[in-house]
């Protein structure tokens, strides 16, 4: 009991982390409430702040895309339990973020400033959307199986983890990535654009894209027909462009 106990509270302090660091992201992006972020004047020489910002995104890109291949994960289960596998993957991602917190290096500048009242405002709330877009998009898949904690509960009641079953929710009928629009949407709008915010926002969107091609390629694999079909009928990120849909596709969106 104390195994499963140990396990259920190594996921509940992933997520609790994982939490926390969104909420910085948040901060840190938007310039907003956090003692550090994107922007600030330049401090170092300019292609020194480059390089550094460079290795921090690939950091986060290459933790990101191998941790979360197949192949990776079947051998790193042979060393790390199954069932606190995706809350550690989680604590890497806090760590990865955390480092980039810390270590990004300002570029000063700006690209655009944006003066009038209602435009700015109205860009702060795509910011804002964007965020909220993302989180909510967790929540019609499964949130707290994305972080780790629907498996540290089956462990810690002594099931067997049941795996998530293919549904097309809300967001998910309308384009197949809707977590990564909303995270671009607030990448993108700001106000005041600055040359450290234009750098992260370009440099996040390529590993968004890059990310994709491999996400889907995993779905694929694990889905099968399902999900090519799907694939086939609903956008990658734009909410347009619907294919003619099949009888069989209609099955697929009312989740039969």
């Amino acid at each position: 009991m104390m195994k499963r106990f140990a396990v259920l509270l190594y996921g509940v302090i992933s997520y609790a982390l994982f939490f926390a660091t969104f909420l910085y992201l948040i901060g840190f992006v938007g310039n907003l409430l956090v003692p550090t972020s994107l922007d600030g004047p330049l401090e170092v020489p300019l292609w020194q702040a480059m390089l550094t910002n460079i290795l921090l995104i690939l950091l986060f890109g290459v933790q990101h895309s191998i941790m979360a291949r197949q192949w990776f994960k079947k051998w790193w289960t042979k060393y790390v339990p199954q069932s606190i596998e995706r809350s550690t993957f989680v604590l890497f991602t806090v760590s990865v973020l955390t480092t980039l917190f810390a270590f990004w290096q300002p570029m000063g500048g700006e690209v655009w400033v944006i003066e009038n009242g209602f435009l700015s405002g109205a860009l702060m709330a795509v910011f804002a959307l964007g965020w909220v877009i993302a989180l909510i998009s967790t929540f019609m898949i499964n949130h707290f199986d994305l972080f780790g904690l629907r498996q540290v509960w089956f462990y810690f009641r002594g099931k067997p983890y049941e795996p998530l079953r293919f549904r097309i929710p809300l967001f998910y009928k309308w384009v197949r990535h809707p977590l990564y629009v909303g995270f671009m949407l607030s990448f993108w709008a700001a106000p005041t654009m600055s040359f450290s915010r234009l750098f992260f926002a370009l440099g996040l969107t390529i590993y968004i894209l890059r990310a994709i091609r491999l996400e889907e390629r995993d779905l694929i694999e694990h889905f099968g027909e399902k999900y090519r079909q799907y694939a086939e009928r609903v956008p990658m990120l734009l909410p347009f462009g619907k294919k003619k849909r099949s009888p069989a596709y209609e099955t697929l969106m009312k989740g039969e």
